[in-house]
């Protein structure tokens, strides 16, 4: 017998009762014929009745696009460090989202079968049966249970992070209207992919006290440097207006291969997107953003230990001057081809399910793919210097109308004393976490497939990439921070 199913946009009653299905069953808590009576009742009210064998879908809640992170989702997890690491703790997720279109009228294991492959479908029979996997905030017991629209369904996960580097998150300036900070190599700068704690947005949070920053602009997690936060939404705005006015400048020190030429090098070629999971582009007419990376790689020069634009996927001569000789599609499994190899995957930021073959769906969390977008949006006009390979390159990314002084600059005297205080409060509490970390083991899941895993930490080299965001300059303000070490001349390569 065919059933009719009932949606929010028919049915705008607010209420969260249940009725079973001929395909899957809900659990509830009101299971007396009295309470079901009531709900019949509740639901005529709404409009009109439901026929035996419907499910009723609550209307979806209104979403606050303005909610930052706040201490609830800091006090998650707590890091731990060791062997000069940041780590955290393993943790339960939740991760929540509404039914999309294309899942309506498909059962919740078809739609875990097809898009969801990170785990095998006998993990989430197992989940649904111990109340993790919900639908519309009720334990769901039989994964037959066929979507409907508006359904808001909850998956809670025991998480891993990746470790990063144990270096302290360095607080530039904080004067009541920007935050800068030093980033530290291998840091994303938001929540995205398998990182969430460890993450700048988090560290501020968690460490500092700082939340409801705005983002002004990012950098890709392998690279470190000048950082800048707005602290209110009218700081955001006016900063905004300068990067579209083109008032603001970046500048980057690298190191790249071979021996770059005096004087100026000024690099205006357009590039496309390739894939947003790994995060990479190559030099397009089509295209329309802008990335010093790319532009490097094009020029012949690109960065000495680029994980991307300097893998010999691309063919000897690296796409110099835009020649690839092959599609996307071959580009991209030659990336990965060459990493796998290497045994160097985790360098791409791609989730196990897309190395494995398991492919899911195409999501935006890439971090390397939303820095590329904000971090290349800027005019490829640039500035070079050179010396022995060691470039530093001025990005003039956005003017603005306002000319009031904004910030005021840290002295590089000032940096280096609150680096070396910041070192020395860290060792100490790093080692004091290390101790805790070794005496109390992370309580094991039994249905986590990453429990039953030992990872090898990653090596300091897999953690840095040469390329370093030296200077964040507007009409009256710049911020600057030390050279890397990398970047000095008596520099030696391990």
């Amino acid at each position: 017998m065919e059933t009719k199913e009932t949606t929010a946009e028919e049915d705008s009653c607010d209420t969260d009762s249940t009725v079973t299905t001929n395909r899957g069953k809900r659990k509830n808590e009101e299971t007396d014929e009295a309470a079901k009576q009531g709900n019949r009742k509740r639901h005529k009210k709404c409009g009109r009745q439901l026929r035996p064998g419907e499910r009723y879908v609550p209307p979806p809640q209104k979403r606050n696009p303005g909610v930052s992170f706040s201490q609830e989702h800091f006090t998650e997890t707590s890091y731990y460090f060791e062997s000069g690491l940041r780590k955290v703790y393993p943790y339960y997720f939740a991760f929540t989202t509404y039914c999309k279109g294309r899942w309506i009228g498909k059962t919740l294991l078809e739609v875990f079968k097809s898009e969801f492959r990170a785990e095998s479908l006998d993990y989430y029979k197992k989940a649904a049966k111990e109340g993790r996997i919900k639908l519309n905030e009720t334990p769901v017991d039989d994964l037959n249970i066929i979507l409907k629209n508006n359904d808001f369904m909850r998956n809670t996960v025991h998480r891993h992070e990746p470790p990063v580097s144990g270096k302290p998150l360095e607080v530039l300036v904080d004067d009541g209207e920007v935050v800068v900070v030093d980033k530290p190599a291998s840091l994303p700068v938001h929540p995205c992919g398998r990182y969430r704690h460890n993450t700048v947005i988090f560290i501020l949070g968690k460490e500092k006290g700082l939340s409801g920053l705005h983002t002004v602009h990012r950098l890709d997690r392998l690279t470190s440097g000048v950082l800048l936060f707005a602290r209110t939404l009218e700081v955001s705005k006016k900063l905004d207006a300068m990067v579209r006015e083109r008032q603001l400048e970046k500048e980057y020190v690298c190191r790249v291969e071979g021996e770059f030429p005096e004087g100026e090098v000024v690099c205006e070629e357009p590039i496309l997107v390739v894939s947003f999971r790994v995060g990479f582009c190559r030099v397009d007419p089509k295209g329309r953003t802008h990335q010093i990376r790319v532009h490097l790689q094009f020029l012949g020069f690109p960065i000495l230990n680029d994980p991307i634009y300097g893998s010999s996927a691309w063919g000897p001569n690296r796409a110099k001057g835009g020649l690839v000789g092959m599609s996307d599609e071959e580009l991209l499994e030659a990336l990965i081809k060459e990493h796998s190899s290497k045994e160097s995957l985790h360098l791409l930021d791609l989730p196990d399910e897309e190395v494995s073959g398991k492919q899911g769906p195409k999501t935006d969390c890439s971090d390397g793919a939303q820095e590329h977008n904000d971090q290349i949006n800027a005019p490829a006009s640039s500035g070079v210097a050179c010396d022995d390979s060691l470039c530093k390159l001025t990005e003039e990314e956005v003017k603005a109308e306002d000319s009031q002084e904004l910030h005021k600059s840290t002295s590089a005297a000032e940096t280096a004393d609150k680096m070396n205080g910041a070192h020395k409060e860290n060792d100490s509490v790093s080692d004091e976490a290390s101790i805790t970390a070794k005496s109390n083991a992370f309580a094991r899941d039994h249905l986590c497939g990453e429990c039953k895993i030992v990872r090898p930490d990653p090596a300091e080299k897999d953690l840095i990439m040469y390329l370093h965001a030296l200077r964040y300059k507007g009409p009256d303000f710049e911020y600057t921070t030390q050279m890397p070490d990398w970047a000095k001349e008596d520099w030696l390569q391990d």
